[in-house]
């Protein structure tokens, strides 16, 4: 099956494509664009992976739904288009960043300069229906965003794995954290985020341990 997905990340995931969950999962997603309104638009599902090439992969944050408001979904976790209002959990994000590291809160919140720095903003479910939380659940992305967690963590070592909430920690629970830096707080959602999102200094942390392995530390 012929995937629009960047040519580094093509090669090592090929093996899913032709597995029968990914071609079912890609017809129930066509036969979804075709009668609903569904976001990101189709040319974005894949945008994490074309913004941030495997060679200069550094961080990892997983998320777990695309954002189901208009405008918002532009295929990285967490992140929304330029001009558009922050969701509570990028605004707590950018809240903690601000207190771990000094950064001043941005005025968009456009996370590609993130990725274009080796942040991988990871959704483990890549499309949803809109203004419907999870539609898009329990079709297949699951296991495929799976199997890039197990292929990163397979090729790559002296990575930065930011797990956000008890579902990201599960999808990272293959990681191994003697070879990798793999830091675990609550989400960043307002429910969670006063029970140890905000304190976490993950940012700091993961700066730390980049520059540590000689690695560029990322300008969060």
């Amino acid at each position: 099956m012929d995937v629009r997905i960047a040519q580094d990340w093509k090669e090592i995931l090929a093996p899913e494509f032709d597995k029968p969950y990914f071609e079912e999962l890609i017809g129930f997603v066509k036969q979804e664009y075709a009668s609903r309104r569904i976001f990101p638009r189709g040319s974005n599902i894949f945008r994490a992976f074309d913004k941030c090439p495997l060679d200069s992969l550094k961080v990892v944050i997983i998320g777990q739904d695309p954002y189901h408001g208009e405008g918002q979904a532009n295929g990285l976790c967490f992140s929304v288009n330029d001009g558009v209002p922050f969701p509570p959990s990028l605004r707590n994000i950018f809240t903690e960043i601000n207190a771990d590291t000094g950064a001043p809160i941005p005025a968009s919140g456009n996370l590609d300069r993130w990725a274009e720095q080796g942040v991988l903003l990871l959704n483990a479910v890549l499309t949803v229906r809109a203004h419907e939380a999870a539609s898009h659940a329990g079709k297949g992305w699951e296991q495929f965003t799976d199997a890039v967690v197990k292929a990163i963590s397979e090729r790559k070592e002296g990575i930065v794995y930011l797990l956000w909430g008890s579902y990201a920690q599960r999808k990272g629970a293959i990681v191994d954290p003697t070879r990798n830096l793999v830091l675990k707080c609550p989400h960043p959602s307002p429910f969670s985020a006063n029970n140890g999102f905000f304190g976490c200094r993950h940012f700091s942390k993961a700066n730390e341990y980049l520059a540590g392995h000689g690695k560029e530390p990322v300008r969060w």
